[in-house]
């Protein structure tokens, strides 16, 4: 499909059929204690994408810059939404949704950027892919390595959750922890791409990261009868998770498809809040010791955090920081009232849902149509639970212990 790479910051616009990462301009300037300059943004050929409108129904292969080969061999998307009866009754909210998008095969949102990414090294004939990672975008990255047959190299900060790493060593990664954070990471993987080539896959660096996941959006539409939220929860870090929620209903409002983007709404902890103060601020200044329970969104400098900024403006949308304690009390939630397990990073976006209710009842009233997105499994940090939930010792064998249960 054709398609052009346009900065995000300065506009400039490149037609090409390599592969590119930041516009050269904008990195060539960027300035030391900011976020991030030169993401790009893949504008698809506007005469294809407005026929699309004509479709009866969308798929996100519609909107992808590359083919995605075998797609059963790494089967992304069609993941379910759920309608939580006890929480719809418990917050007096009938269209309340959950989108489980740790349903996907590495168990994270992330495989919808891992399946693009993938595409586009089968496409160039690439067989190499590096990428820094707090554990699930290499999990993901991993796990498409393995399904199509990719040398997956992940770099990651020492401290990472255990599942989530021994999840990329099972699907035969090289791993390589670092001592340091996750931007220390980060800036290795790059450096190993340069010295060693392959593709890098790192978060909005390459712009591909962001077209993957904008397919949430357009499956989305399509579940909900070919309409929009009215207000979506996105657990945010670096920014990319959101921009590709917006880069999705900004793909659809370009076909012509739909005519708004629904209020996207930025969930972060308080002790990882960058692009949220940025959005209230207008400085994109990172923070210095990102500290959240959360990990998968504990970023200091986020990547995508100006093209972040832009979409929860654009959507017309706002930010929520919630403390670590309600992440954890929601996580909980999420399983006992809904039968569902989410990570503390996805987690985040339903506690976010939690503290804005009261607005959104007096914005929309309590018809309102909100969507969480959870795009976690809880599996992948069991770690956080140590302390707080424990398995009940065993009973004697008899049935006088039996009678003394208490339930």
């Amino acid at each position: 499909m054709k398609f052009k790479y346009v900065c995000h910051d300065c506009g400039r616009e490149y037609v090409t059929d390599k592969i590119m990462y930041l516009c050269p301009e904008c990195a060539a300037h960027q300035e030391k204690g900011t976020f991030m300059k030169g993401v790009l943004t893949v504008i698809l050929d506007d005469e294809y994408i407005k026929s699309l409108k004509k479709k009866e129904h969308v798929t996100m292969y519609d909107f992808f810059p590359y083919e995605v080969p075998d797609r059963e061999t790494y089967p992304v998307g069609n993941t379910p939404i759920v309608r939580p009866k006890r929480l719809i009754m418990k917050y007096g909210l009938e269209n309340l949704v959950l989108k489980l998008d740790s349903q996907l095969p590495s168990g994270s949102f992330k495989d919808r950027a891992s399946q693009l990414v993938a595409a586009q090294a089968l496409h160039h004939k690439i067989n190499k892919v590096c990428l820094a990672s707090t554990g699930n975008a290499g999990a993901a990255m991993s796990c498409a390595g393995a399904a199509y047959g990719l040398d997956i190299i992940l770099f990651v900060p020492e401290t990472a959750p255990i599942n989530k790493l021994m999840q990329s060593v099972l699907y035969g990664a090289h791993v390589v922890p670092v001592k340091g954070t996750y931007d220390d990471a980060c800036l290795l993987s790059v450096e190993y791409s340069r010295l060693k080539g392959g593709i890098n896959r790192n978060t909005a660096y390459n712009p591909m990261t962001i077209e993957g996941k904008k397919s949430i959006s357009i499956e989305l539409f399509e579940q909900l009868g070919r309409t929009c939220p009215d207000v979506i929860y996105v657990p945010t870090g670096d920014g990319c998770i959101l921009g590709g929620v917006w880069k999705g209903f900004a793909d659809l409002r370009q076909a012509g498809i739909i005519d708004k983007i629904p209020h996207i709404v930025c969930c972060q902890s308080e002790k990882s809040h960058a692009i949220s103060q940025a959005f209230k601020t207008g400085k994109f200044l990172p923070m210095d010791n990102p500290t959240t329970i959360a990990d998968s969104i504990s970023v200091s400098a986020p990547e995508n955090g100006r093209m972040a900024v832009y979409g929860i403006k654009d959507s017309e949308g706002w930010c929520v920081e919630v403390k670590d304690e309600d992440i954890l009390s929601a996580q909980l939630e999420l399983t006992r009232e809904a039968g569902v397990f989410a990570e503390p990073a996805a987690a985040c976006a339903f506690a976010g849902f939690k503290k804005d209710l009261d607005n959104i009842k007096q914005k929309f009233g309590e018809k309102v149509k909100a969507t969480v997105l959870l795009t976690g499994t809880g599996f992948k940090d069991m770690a956080v639970f140590e302390g707080r939930v424990e398995v009940p010792k065993a009973i004697e064998n008899n049935v006088e212990a039996v009678k003394n249960l208490p339930f």
